[in-house]
């Protein structure tokens, strides 16, 4: 049989073999994606039905030329006729160009929609969704799932139309001829179907299976290649363990793809076989019926090359509901992360953050982090199934007011709730009652982009892109000069080691940054912080893995740049927050205590035994400080 044909068919073998009902409301969000390339799908279909026209022409003109040949007919007959079988050929070839170049320009454009829905709503939804998900998992949604999708037009749609219009014709061609010889050829048609679907089930099995094992050997690499995951390996000194327990991965992978390889090889011969012997019995019964004189040589040679076009339109379209429902699934995985509604919008009459200095305020607010349901998906979590239980409550009314340009402070346990409500300052997460409210309007009436031009972060652990110094700095001003880039490094006390480096602004920092030290990617994300110039900063941890030296470098840039800035500050050493206007402290999603540094230690509560617990030696001295304040 030709190539195209074994193509069929071998998809139709490795087609995952579900048996799900047609979901209209997925069919009219497909025809949602589809309705821009409509008049490449029109011209694509068109294609195929041009193409299996000619496909059966040419097996007629070659009978026509032995018919020629056998009756002694004029030469000049036959060269037509060979020309035509020619300028066919050259015809077929130049649309089946054209068809891949549509083909691959319909696919992959339906592959940058989808790609481009799912990461714009992705990076729409609540930090809750990453904190759950698997980063693999769902790569594979923007990757295998939306190639799935995308093969339902590029190769399931025109192969069922042009496998049906050259089965209708080659039958009709093929009766027309002789009705007996193409009822014998099909009889040897269920011997050909029945082991094509089962195989064709069993190899879909085993591919399943490899890429399942293929799927936990990457999420294994991506652990085990980053940074920190090759670090906790060295330090436990596992890795001839970890080499044994991939190379076993490994092993079975292999294993099944001799397995599939060797079944496959057998199936096609098998086929092979069976399509060898309808052709014989062609031969057979059309010679034996040419000798007779009821049927042509020609119509012979006709009806052989016809059969071999005949077997696999009829396989494929025997899997084509299979090959649908297969990219279905994709569409469905596709569609069913685009369903998952984000909990922070903007609302319909979202205002912009008032002009000028603002104040941050806190108006008796409760919170706690929302329940699986609302925020994966258990495919995405790879669990059996999501996690219903609501939240527990971290926020428990609080309330508290930061003026503006003023810094405020929370202090406490770790669990009282301080990252909380650094969290829902930018809007990370929504309050569930009470309100935030930046310049006396509630967060969630501000528009998000106004809010991120207002509200600046530094988080604990100073996270880093795999890019330059100079892209992780412009993520804060895009539009920001090198003169603004060296200004901020400088004020984080950074600019030297940077322009030590082998590229300058230009040197790549690594993936999260860990070419750097500690206290440097903090300081980095400090830089970032200065160059935004944003009017309120929230400074979580801010200093948290930075040495004395650094710790009191960057302390002095804070300073400097907090000037004029409303401020919420977190902080584990209380030395960092001694200059706060006002201190709270938290527990338990609680406001226990607040006031100054001097007022809390005069006090004798809460804050006053946190500050004992880390200056030990110097608790002889408290009291004495106290009684000054």
């Amino acid at each position: 049989m030709e190539t195209t044909a074994w193509t069929q068919l071998h998809s139709v073998m490795t087609a995952q073999q579900e048996r799900r009902p047609f979901a209209r409301a997925t069919l009219r969000r497909i025809g949602t994606f589809a309705r821009p390339h409509r008049p490449r799908i029109a011209l694509f279909v068109l294609l195929g039905v041009v193409t299996a026209l000619l496909a059966v022409a040419t097996p007629v003109l070659a009978g026509r030329v032995v018919d020629a040949i056998v009756s002694d007919g004029d030469e000049g007959t036959v060269v037509r006729l060979a020309l035509l079988i020619a300028l066919i050929a050259v015809v077929e070839a130049a649309l089946g160009i054209l068809g891949r170049r549509l083909s691959a320009t319909l696919g992959e454009g339906l592959i940058l929609d989808l790609r481009t829905a799912v990461f714009d709503h992705v990076q729409r939804m609540p930090v809750a969704f990453f904190t759950r998900t698997r980063t693999g998992a769902l790569v594979s949604r923007l990757n295998n799932d939306v190639i799935g999708a995308q093969r339902a037009f590029s190769n399931t749609l025109s192969g069922v139309v042009s496998n049906l219009v050259t089965l209708v014709l080659t039958l009709a061609v093929m009766l027309t001829l002789s009705w007996q010889v193409t009822l014998l050829a099909l009889v040897l048609l269920p011997v050909f179907v029945v082991p094509a679907r089962r195989m064709g089930s069993r190899m879909a099995r085993m591919q399943r299976e490899a890429a399942t094992l293929n799927a936990a050997m990457g999420t294994r690499m991506t652990e085990r290649f980053s940074a920190p995951g090759a670090t906790l390996v060295k330090l436990f000194g596992r890795p001839e363990q970890e080499s044994a327990e991939f190379a076993a991965r490994a092993h079975r992978v292999a294993d099944i793809g001799v397995r599939t390889a060797t079944l496959q090889s057998a199936f096609i011969t098998a086929l092979t076989l069976v399509s060898a012997l309808a052709l014989a019995l062609v031969y057979g019964l059309g010679g034996w019926f040419a000798l007779r004189g009821t049927l042509e040589a020609g119509a012979v040679v006709s009806l052989a090359l016809l059969l071999t076009r005949l077997y696999a339109p009829l396989t494929a379209l025997a899997g084509a509901r299979v090959e649908v429902m297969s990219a279905l699934v994709s569409f469905e995985r596709v569609f069913e992360v685009l369903d998952l509604k984000p909990l922070i919008e903007d609302r319909p009459d979202a205002v912009e953050v008032p002009d000028g200095p603002v104040a941050v305020e806190f108006d008796d607010v409760r919170f706690g982090y929302p329940s699986a349901e609302k925020v994966s998906l258990a495919s995405l979590e790879e669990v059996a199934s999501l996690d219903t239980r609501g939240g527990a409550e971290v926020l428990r009314g609080v309330s508290f007011r930061a003026e503006p340009g003023r810094t405020v402070a929370l202090v406490g346990s770790s669990g009282a709730g301080k990252s909380t409500v650094a969290q829902l300052l930018p809007r990370l997460y929504d309050v569930d009652e009470g309100a935030v409210r930046i310049g006396g309007v509630d967060v969630r009436d501000l528009t998000a982009d106004s809010l991120r031009a207002t509200v600046g972060m530094v988080t604990q652990d100073g996270h880093l892109f795999h890019d330059t110094v100079r892209a992780n700095l412009l993520l804060a001003r895009p539009a920001a000069t090198d003169d603004d880039l060296w200004d901020a490094l400088r004020r984080a006390r950074l600019d030297e080691l940077v322009r030590s480096l082998p590229d300058g602004l230009d040197t790549v920092v690594g993936e999260r940054g860990y070419r750097l030290s500690g206290g440097e990617r903090q300081r980095m994300t400090i830089a970032r912080l200065l160059l935004a110039r944003q009017r309120v900063v929230v400074l979580d941890e801010a200093t948290a893995h930075l040495d004395n030296t650094s710790e009191a470098a960057v302390q002095e840039a804070l300073t400097e740049a907090l000037q004029g800035r409303t401020a919420i500050v977190i902080a584990h050493r209380l030395s960092t927050v001694r200059t706060a206007d006002l201190i709270l402290v938290l527990e338990a999603g609680h406001i226990v205590e607040r006031g100054t540094h001097e007022g809390l230690l005069a006090a004798g509560g809460r804050y006053a035994e946190l500050y004992r617990t880390q200056f030990e030696e110097r608790a002889a001295e408290v009291p004495a400080d106290a009684a000054a304040a």
